[in-house]
């Protein structure tokens, strides 16, 4: 098959994709913004390894730095499944809307987990992936280590929610939504 030819057979998913990509920086941004902001509500990013609560039955602590992962993750989610569907994989038949959302979030929500663990390895000083001194610091700013794992741990993330969500959430489900309603 020709390179034209293959470029003409996967205009759409191109489109979509790059569509998905739009909305997904929209979401970076939507991000960023609840991460900054709960940030400096807890009094900068030098407090972002906090310890909330330690893990029962772990060595381990949930630390401001993951709810920061956590709460900023779930705004963005609902604002780009909502751009999603209306804009990227718009379409005469929509499933229900929480028949496409739950699907959306699980999806997203496993990615956030993987992401969690990134971000945590990006931001630890015992991990072999720390972002490290002197460039990257816990100061806010543009060395922030807390916002440049964020912003990494976004980008890892994002072609696996592409994939998975055209394939799973804005096809199959919709697809099964209107069989059993058509049959």
């Amino acid at each position: 098959m020709t390179q034209a030819a293959l470029f003409t057979r996967y205009r759409h998913v191109l489109r979509q994709f790059v569509k998905f990509g739009l909305v997904g920086g929209a979401g970076v941004v939507v991000n960023m913004l609840v991460a900054i902001a709960m940030n400096k509500l807890n009094g900068g990013t030098i407090n972002a390894q906090r310890i909330l609560f330690p893990i029962p039955g772990t060595p381990y602590n949930f630390r401001f730095t993951s709810l920061v992962w956590i709460v900023a993750f779930l705004v963005a989610n609902l604002f780009n499944f909502q751009l999603n569907r209306s804009w990227t994989f718009r379409g005469t038949r929509h499933a229900p809307w929480l028949k496409e959302f739950w699907p959306f979030l699980a999806v997203g929500s496993s990615a956030a987990l993987i992401g969690l663990f990134i971000k945590i390895a990006l931001t630890n000083p015992k991990s072999a992936i720390y972002l490290p001194e002197p460039w990257f610091h816990e100061n806010a700013g543009l060395q922030s280590r807390e916002y440049w794992a964020q912003l990494i741990t976004i980008m890892v993330t994002m072609p696996v929610n592409f994939i998975v969500n055209k394939l799973w959430t804005f096809r199959h489900i919709r697809n099964k939504h209107f069989d059993s309603v058509d049959g």
